[in-house]
């Protein structure tokens, strides 16, 4: 589903990423992990052409993102070709990003009519369903303002899946979360997993990775570190830096 070829990402100077290799198969779930800075965000956000990459290729589902291959060299798609591409994406940040003028409901269905130019009347059937099935459907009237940030963090979830994404990217979804709150957003998670759903994960949430996580990735310095099983890399970690990083966190 999501296929990394040496690719490369600078901001000026600094290099955030160094080459990165990797493969995503269609239903895995794989967490990512490593220190602040280490280009996991980043990486993130260049597989939805957020951030456009310098050097390498980048495609998810068999399509590269952002650009079309003409001979040996790529070109930038139109941004219209890159917003269609991007909704097949769903993104869920580390702050929830939601319209706060907006009901839980009108922001879970503003993207199907906008992007996808669905009828109303679909597009809220399809919210109801998924704000009920993150556990909201008493919420669906409230203003974010309203809300929990957990609850607001699942709406946001509900929002990305309203577009009915065929990967779902996580950027530290809950690390902006008071702690008592995280169980309610990795239970929704959990059950995503469980539907089958493709995910990339940035997380500090060790327990999920290794519950639910099908493969996890340490960075740092903006290269893979070591990548395995969940409980291998947890347990038995094979690179000094990854024993370092895990001896501060576990």
């Amino acid at each position: 589903m999501v296929k990394a070829e040496a690719v490369h990402k600078s901001f000026g100077r600094l290099e955030v990423l160094r080459g990165i290799d990797l493969e995503v198969a269609p239903r895995e779930v794989m967490c990512m992990i490593g220190p602040s800075g280490s280009g996991k965000s980043t990486f993130l956000r260049c597989i939805n052409h957020l951030e456009k990459i310098d050097a390498g290729r980048l495609s998810v589902d068999g399509e590269l993102v952002g650009y079309r291959e003409r001979g040996d060299k790529l070109h930038e798609l139109p941004d219209k070709e890159v917003c269609r591409k991007r909704s097949e994406i769903g993104m869920v940040f580390q702050r929830f990003n939601l319209f706060p003028h907006m009901t839980a409901l009108e922001n879970v269905i503003e993207a199907p009519i906008r992007v996808k130019k669905e009828s109303r009347a679909v597009a809220a059937a399809r919210a109801r369903k998924l704000l009920d099935r993150v556990g909201l459907s008493e919420k669906m009237n409230a203003y974010p303002n309203q809300l929990s940030g957990g609850q607001q963090q699942r709406v946001a979830i509900a929002r990305a899946l309203a577009m009915e994404p065929k990967l779902m990217l996580f950027d530290e979804p809950t690390s902006a979360l008071d702690p008592e709150l995280v169980g309610e957003v990795l239970d929704v998670m959990r059950g995503l997993a469980g539907d089958g759903m493709t995910m990339v994960v940035v997380t500090h949430e060790m327990g999920f990775a290794r519950e639910v996580g099908d493969s996890l990735v340490f960075m740092d310095g903006g290269v893979i570190v070591e990548e395995g099983k969940p409980r291998d890399v947890l347990t038995n970690p094979q690179q000094e830096r990854t024993r370092t990083f895990l001896s501060k966190v576990l």
